[in-house]
């Protein structure tokens, strides 16, 4: 039986919220069956607040997340890179499965708007969950 875990990189531009959020769920969900990472292409200097705030209410505490700096040797320890309107900005390698998520940016907005795509970043995550199970 292998032991390697799948590893999952979520890049977005500020990685202060789409991507904490994910890669947050996926942590929550898929516990230390997956080698989670989130990071951005120009990260923020804070995790958006109202994220913070959105994934507090569904009982997933982010607070002390940090955003990071999009590195090429976290996409190429990576085995799904899932990008978030970063654009030509993520390096590409050959042998990693790379998706798309197209999702509103919660750049500048309050936790109303916020809750929407943390709901709509939840049901992916639950979804790549079940692709990524043995």
């Amino acid at each position: 039986m292998s032991t390697a875990r799948p590893s999952v990189l979520f890049v977005c531009v500020h990685n202060a919220g789409r991507s904490q959020m994910a890669a947050a769920f996926l942590t929550h969900l898929a516990g230390d069956r997956v080698e989670v990472r989130s990071a951005g292409s120009a990260p923020a200097d804070a995790v958006n607040p109202a994220v913070v705030a959105a994934m507090a209410e569904v009982g997933v505490d982010i607070s002390a997340e940090i955003p990071k700096v999009l590195t090429v040797a976290a996409v190429r320890a990576s085995d799904v890179v899932i990008t978030m309107g970063c654009g030509d900005s993520c390096p590409v390698f050959p042998g990693k499965r790379y998706l798309d998520w197209r999702l509103d940016d919660p750049a500048g907005q309050g936790v109303d708007a916020v809750r929407p795509i943390r709901d709509e970043i939840g049901r992916r995550v639950r979804e790549l969950v079940g692709d990524l199970a043995p």
